[in-house]
């Protein structure tokens, strides 16, 4: 198999399939049973989570879609190094790989307790077959299978959702009568501080997150990549209000101590007839499987093509098994909830890269990137991400200014975007 049909599926796929593999990629564990959870913990602006990548695909559509298409890149860090330069590529590429095995466990959690419910019992050995399944046919078929099964996938995910939302709504009525009065974009628990921090650090990973840009890569041409980030965005949008809607109907109807440490979307489960039942859990299964499936795929060739300077499937399937079984080894240790996982390694994606990347997109072509001001911008980015994702306390024992230790993300961002806008060079030559 040629290593660019492994890794980015030909770069051949019209707007159907991109659009599936798009939506199944976006839509996984934190985009259902962790919004669930989260409208259930602080009200309806869990919303906020999927409407920020909603409204970063958009952004991307309107912005870099088609700019990023016309570069012809096989990975973001390939991309990266076609713009700015192979230190760019590694950089990125390391930052990538290290953060997307907390990406990726953070599936695999959800699949853990998801089979657990499911059979009853800690459902170990039946998670470690189920995720051993989905690496198989990874190893074989690469990005390709991955768009095939994705397609599927997005179809089980909209049916089983849009089922559960109209049983709760129009056919178990009578309970869902305060939730529409509920509804509030902001309220204690969710703070305009909050929002603002989310914007950049959820929208930014679906403005330019390695994963949602390869679905990117993976189209036939520039107008098909701009239409489906444009269509996506939009059903993702609508996709959060479904969701958030169903996590506020719990949290009117079922309480906390009848829920105890259960995730709502499972307990919901318990509630519906046995064929609504039966379609919410195949949809809820293939939300957690399209999304860990894309991201080991991408996480592998990224290590092999961007960071080992390689072209080889062999390669790229040995890597796919190695970091599906530490992303196995870490959600087995139960470190951590999906939102929590996931967040983590958002922010230290989006406070390093996001803005530098962009910068250096916009001025492709136009303007010289200077490496020696651009590769700090990203480092400096990175450093006050995973200070403020992973060593809490670290800050306040540093003696930063109370704003900066409890805005470290945020400043992380301003910091790569002040450096990313400096590293600006002079005009390129016609």
């Amino acid at each position: 198999m040629i290593f660019r049909d492994f890794i980015a599926a030909g770069k051949k796929q019209g707007i159907l399939m991109t659009v599936g593999t798009l939506l199944a990629t976006m839509i996984g564990a934190s985009s259902t049973i962790g919004i669930v959870d989260t409208t259930y913990s602080i009200g309806f602006p869990g919303f906020w989570w999927l409407a920020f990548g909603g409204i970063g695909l958009l952004l991307q559509s309107f912005l870099i879609s088609e700019k990023v298409r016309e570069i012809d890149a096989d990975t973001l860090p390939d991309m990266a190094g076609r713009i700015v330069g192979g230190s760019a590529e590694m950089i990125l590429s390391l930052i990538i790989v290290i953060s997307w095995i907390g990406v990726i466990a953070g599936q695999l959690v959800a699949m853990s307790g998801f089979l657990t419910f499911v059979t009853g019992n800690s459902g170990t050995a039946l998670f470690i077959i189920a995720s051993f399944a989905v690496l198989l046919y990874v190893i074989i078929g690469g990005q390709m299978s991955v768009v095939k099964t994705d397609f599927i996938q997005m179809i089980l995910v909209l049916i089983g959702i849009i089922a559960a939302f109209i049983y709760l709504f129009f056919v178990k009525k009578d309970a869902s009568g305060n939730v529409m009065n509920n509804i509030e974009l902001l309220n204690q628990s969710y703070t305009p501080k909050t929002l603002f921090t989310q914007f950049f650090t959820i929208g930014g990973v679906f403005f330019l997150g390695p994963d949602i840009i390869s679905r990117n890569f993976i189209s036939k041409d520039k107008k098909v990549a701009k239409r489906a980030a444009l269509i996506c965005g939009i059903v993702l949008i609508i996709f959060g209000f479904v969701v958030a809607l169903i996590g506020l109907w719990a949290k009117e109807n079922v309480p906390p101590d009848e829920l105890g440490n259960m995730k709502v979307l499972f307990f919901i489960l318990k509630m519906l007839p046995l064929p609504v039942e039966i379609l919410l859990a195949v949809g809820l299964l293939s939300a957690i499987l399209s999304s860990f499936d894309t991201c080991i795929v991408n996480a592998a060739s990224i290590f092999v093509k961007d960071i080992l300077k390689k072209e080889s499937v062999a390669l790229t399937r040995i890597a796919v098994a190695v970091i599906g079984v530490l992303a196995m080894a870490f959600a087995i240790s139960g470190s951590g909830d999906i939102i929590s996982l996931l967040s983590g390694a958002y922010s230290v994606y989006t406070s390093g890269i996001i803005f530098p990347l962009f910068i250096a997109i916009m001025c492709y072509g136009k303007r010289e990137i200077k490496v020696n001001v651009w590769i700090p911008a990203v480092i400096c980015g990175g450093i006050f991400g995973i200070m403020g994702s992973y060593f809490p306390g670290l800050p306040s024992a540093l003696h930063l200014p109370v704003f900066i230790s409890e805005n470290m993300t945020l400043t992380g961002m301003a910091v790569s975007s002040i450096l990313g806008l400096v590293s600006i060079g002079r005009a390129c030559a016609d």
